[in-house]
Order: structure tokens, then sequence, then C-alpha cells
């Protein structure tokens, strides 16, 4: 009565693994890159919650189970984002705005 679940082939963790890589090499380069100072924190967040996605779901074998279990991992990453998100506009967002308006 158990379920058969097919995981994936090595050739779809390589892809997976090449993927983290490249979303690594684009966290470090957006570090560096001075242009990216401004929304430096929000890039480096959404690329992070893509990586943590990926490792869930491919190498916890997520993508293979039900749902829920994926639930159960990704609702607190939303909740965590969400919870930043909200710190960051509470304590850097006035400050931002403020220095925008030039009452600064």
């Amino acid at each position: 009565m158990s379920e058969e679940h097919k995981h994936p082939s090595v050739d779809v963790y390589l892809r997976v693994a090449a993927a983290l890589v490249i979303l690594t090499v684009l966290e470090v380069g957006a570090f560096y890159v001075p242009a990216f100072r401004p929304v430096l924190v929000p890039v480096l967040l959404v690329l992070s919650a893509a990586k943590f996605a990926l490792v869930v779901m491919f190498y916890m074998h997520l993508k293979a189970d039900n749902k829920f279990f994926t639930f159960l991992f990704g609702a607190p990453l939303l909740l965590a984002v969400g919870v930043m998100a909200a710190l960051l506009f509470l304590f850097f967002g006035a400050l931002t705005l403020r220095g925008a308006a030039g009452a600064g």
C-alpha cells in the first residue's frame, strides 16, 4: 500500500547544483556591485529564498513527498521574510523617506 516515489535522476541534481552555484555567484556579485547598494538587502533576500526553496525541494526530497511537507518548510520562510521586511521598513524606511524628501 505504500506509494512508489520517483526520485530525480543524477542529471537533475547536477542542474540544481549548477543553479545553486549560479545563485551564489549572483549573491556575491550583487554585494560587490555599487549600483546594487540601495536594493542590496531585498536582492539578497530573494536570492537566498530561491536557494532555500531549491535545497528543500530537491535535496530534502520534498518534491516527491506530500505537498503538506513543502508547506511546512515554505510557510515559515514566507513568515520570516515578511517579518524581516517589516523590520527593515520600521527601522530604516523612515530614515530613507526623510532623506529622500530632503528633510534630513
